[in-house]
């Protein structure tokens, strides 16, 4: 919240807790005509029930204004109006919970390190590690089981945008990626589309109309830039490869037209802040769902 929302929701909290202690010592306190306590009042019901003027019970009103006094000095320990005596701040006291995990935790995985990828993804226990360090982190994209989605790559098939050996695990991980593919429908127009997409689906093996693929294969040279001139990729930019038939978004030919037509964006986030004996495992974990480990 910004700083002026929190301030009026901390005025107007103060205000209603001043408020009840207004109400309860203007209810407790005896009333001008007010009759004797015990005393039955000028209230009758159903010819025969009379109300007592009985007051609330005194262990009542001592929790009621022990509360109170309560919200006083949480407002005065704690940032509600102004700072707090405390100096209590949500990013402090986020800052020692990751201090006091490092400090239980980092001997666990300090265990591993130095080790190459390969070895660790040979090890048992640093596999179940990286397994664990996945499950809270990559699922969201990657799916439990690794197989991504579409859009979000399989970790399971050994075909990678970016590189697959150890050392570029790492560094996606560490980094993290960011995929553009930019949109040629306006360049290539709806018929361009059409022979581009006939020519790609042909490089993995489609059996596609040979005048469209001849003609896809001239326009092409607007998509050779990123993907090479026979279409292999470059894991330098995260660019695919258009002939293992392995398809980020799905390589149905409509799907593959929107991909031409409107472009691709991904983006895969840096996680740098697991630190590198994490990260580590995390990536021999996923070495090893392609390596047979």
């Amino acid at each position: 919240m910004s700083p002026l929302t929190t301030t009026i929701v901390a005025v107007v909290t103060l205000l209603n807790v001043l408020a009840c202690a207004w109400l309860i010592w203007w209810t407790a306190r005896r009333q001008p005509g007010e009759v004797a306590e015990g005393a039955v009042k000028d209230h009758v019901w159903d010819g025969d029930l009379r109300e007592r003027n009985n007051p609330m019970p005194r262990w009542w009103l001592i929790l009621f204004f022990a509360t109170i006094v309560f919200a006083f000095v949480y407002f005065l320990l704690y940032p509600a109006i102004g700072r707090g005596t405390l100096g209590w701040t949500e990013d402090r006291q986020y800052q020692d919970e990751m201090q006091r995990a490092q400090r239980q935790y980092a001997p666990i995985y300090a265990a591993f390190a130095g080790r190459s990828i390969e070895d660790l993804a040979r090890d048992p226990k640093a596999v179940a590690l990286g397994r664990s360090l996945f499950a809270t982190n990559c699922i969201n994209c990657h799916g439990s089981d690794a197989r991504g989605a579409p859009g979000f790559p399989d970790l399971t098939d050994n075909d990678w945008l970016y590189g697959g050996e150890p050392d570029d695990i790492v560094k996606s991980i560490t980094f993290g990626r960011n995929g553009v593919m930019p949109p040629l429908g306006a360049a290539l127009g709806e018929q361009g589309v059409e022979e581009v997409v006939d020519y790609v689906l042909s490089l993995s093996g489609h059996a596609e109309p040979a005048d469209k693929v001849a003609a896809g294969k001239a326009r092409f040279v607007i998509c050779a830039a990123c993907h090479g001139p026979e279409g292999k990729g470059n894991p330098a930019i995260g660019s695919k490869n258009l002939t293992d038939d392995v398809w980020l978004y799905g390589g149905s030919a409509a799907t593959l037209g929107k991909t031409v037509t409107q472009g691709r964006q991904g983006k895969m986030p840096a996680h740098q802040w697991l630190g590198e004996d994490k990260i580590r495992l995390l990536a021999a974990y996923v070495y090893s769902l392609s390596h047979g480990q």
